[in-house]
């Protein structure tokens, strides 16, 4: 549940947004939550169906509604084509942004000439050589090394790292511990069994209207640079290793480990805790998900799936039993097909 400030009429969320209107224009909603524990003051929505029921004893102020599901419900609602959609926007039209404070504090040590329009938390570094756009906010004990660049209106939350060289595009919002532009996992073996480091020289670059989430880590390019491209949604605890290319609004969610070089299209959405090799190609508009292992490439657009859903453990022994036999069993088939096949000849 979530509320904003003084609130809003519906009137002028349909006069702001769109959608038809049936009620009351004049009610003013003033947060967003579910149907389950809106009330009068709340605005709130039905995409999934299996929610349905809870029409029948919401006490929100206005309900999203879209399809049927609007025939059939007597209070205050809007119809619109997408109820998800619209309810986000509606969301960010009762829950504004804080009110950016400009200025550097006194703790802050800053190497470089900022836009007055910046705000700087206490304990920031601030590099020699960096950039920052117009209303940049650091918040506290972020650290940007030298020569980075942050486009106009981005937000790093508290105790975040963007090492030196790198750059962040205009209107990111970047979570708590991410840290971006750390080294690359680049080790060349040794005869003897050490393992020799291969410094990591390239950029991390990360694209306009960003958003990454608390602990992800993005890695260096060790030669070409590391790209995440624009409107990218990236979830807590994700790994992109260096020299990762992930094309323009792909979505991915938490835990979910990328290793070096591979490149992800356009528009891709990828499942929490999925696996992804390196060295291999994913197309645009491709879907992953959960707990998937990619082992290889993806040309074409569609949905894939690799893992094994849970069962009860002794199902699961003898189900992996069978598994350990696949091979033979196959060879046992082709065998009975062939002697069938001798059988249907003679007859």
């Amino acid at each position: 549940m979530a509320a904003g400030g003084p609130g809003i009429s519906l009137g002028e969320i349909v006069a702001r947004l769109g959608g038809k209107l049936v009620g009351d224009r004049n009610h003013i909603v003033t947060g967003v939550a579910t149907l389950a524990s809106a009330g009068a003051d709340h605005i709130t929505f039905l995409a999934n169906p299996k929610y349905r029921a809870g029409l029948a004893t919401t006490r929100a102020g206005a309900v999203i509604l879209s399809g049927s599901a609007a025939l059939e419900y007597g209070g205050a609602h809007i119809v619109v084509g997408d109820a998800y959609g619209y309810f986000a926007r509606v969301a960010q039209l009762l829950t504004p942004a804080e009110p950016l404070v400009a200025g550097v504090h006194a703790s802050a040590v800053v190497e470089a000439e900022l836009p007055a329009t910046c705000s700087i938390a206490a304990g920031c570094h601030v590099g020699a050589g960096v950039e920052l756009g117009d209303r940049v906010r650091l918040g506290p004990g972020c650290v940007v090394g030298a020569g980075s660049r942050i486009g106009d209106d981005s937000t790093l939350h508290a105790n975040v790292v963007l090492y030196s060289d790198c750059v962040i595009g205009k209107r990111a919002i970047i979570h708590s511990g991410v840290v971006i532009g750390s080294d690359g996992f680049g080790f060349a073996r040794e005869a003897d069994g050490s393992w020799l480091k291969i410094p990591q020289t390239g950029r991390a670059i990360i694209g306009d209207d960003v958003e990454i989430g608390a602990n992800t880590t993005i890695d260096r390019g060790a030669l070409d640079d590391t790209v995440i491209g624009d409107g990218v949604k990236l979830d807590n605890q994700v790994q992109i290793a260096h020299n990762v290319r992930i094309g323009g609004h792909s979505v991915i969610a938490g835990c979910v480990g990328i290793a070096g070089s591979t490149r992800i299209g356009s528009r891709c959405m990828i499942g929490g805790a999925a696996m992804i090799i390196g060295h291999v190609d994913i197309a645009d508009d491709v879907v992953i998900n959960g707990a998937t292992f990619v082992g290889k490439s993806i040309s074409r657009a569609g949905t894939y799936t690799g893992q094994v859903p849970a069962e009860r453990h002794d199902e699961w022994l003898r189900n992996f039993a069978h598994l350990r036999h696949l091979d033979a069993m196959a060879d046992r088939i082709r065998a009975l097909e062939r002697r069938l096949a001798e059988l249907e000849n003679k007859s």
